[in-house]
C-alpha cells in the first residue's frame, strides 16, 4: 500500500454506496438510517461515521417513520417548494423527530393555516411518513397522524 498521500481511490473507497441504498429505500418505503457500533447513536440522514462519537462503524437500521412535530413554520416565497404548490398541496416545514431519536426538518403535508391553528397549541404531535413520488426520485415527507 501506498502512503496516505500518495493513496489511490479505490484504495480507501467505501464501496458500499450509501447514498443509493437510502434512495431506493424511499421508492420501496422503507427509510434507512445508520447505527453506531460504539454508541448506539442515529445518523440520519445516513453517514458513515457517527456524529455523536466519532466512531468510524456504523451499520444499517430502518426507522419506521413515525415521530413527532415539535414544530412548524409556513414557508415564504423564496423558500416556497414549487413542485408542491404546482400540484395545489398544502404544507408547512418543520422539525420532526423520529420515534428512534433523530431529528429532522421535513415536509409536512396537508397542513393550510385553520389547520395550523389547530395543533399550534397541541404540540407536539404525532406524524406518519409518505413516500412522494417526485417523478426521477422518491422523497420523504409526513403527514399529521391523527
Amino acid at each position: 500500500m501506498t502512503s496516505p498521500e500518495r493513496m489511490k481511490t479505490e484504495e480507501f473507497w467505501n464501496p458500499e454506496h450509501i447514498v443509493e441504498k437510502f434512495w431506493k429505500g424511499l421508492a420501496e418505503g422503507k427509510i434507512y438510517a445508520r447505527k453506531c457500533k460504539e454508541c448506539g447513536a442515529i445518523e440520519f440522514p445516513p453517514h458513515l461515521a457517527c456524529n455523536t462519537c466519532g466512531y468510524h462503524e456504523t451499520e444499517w437500521t430502518e426507522l419506521s417513520g413515525k415521530g413527532i412535530l415539535k414544530s412548524f413554520v409556513f414557508t415564504g416565497v423564496l423558500n416556497a417548494r414549487l413542485e408542491l404548490e404546482d400540484r395545489g398541496l398544502k404544507y408547512v416545514c418543520g422539525e420532526v423527530q423520529f420515534d428512534e431519536g433523530p431529528a429532522i426538518n421535513a415536509v409536512i403535508l396537508g397542513i393550510n393555516k385553520k389547520k395550523a391553528r389547530e395543533i399550534d397549541g397541541k404540540l407536539p404531535v404525532r406524524v406518519r411518513p409518505v413516500f412522494y413520488d417526485m417523478g426521477r426520485y422518491t422523497t420523504l415527507f409526513f403527514e399529521l397522524d391523527e
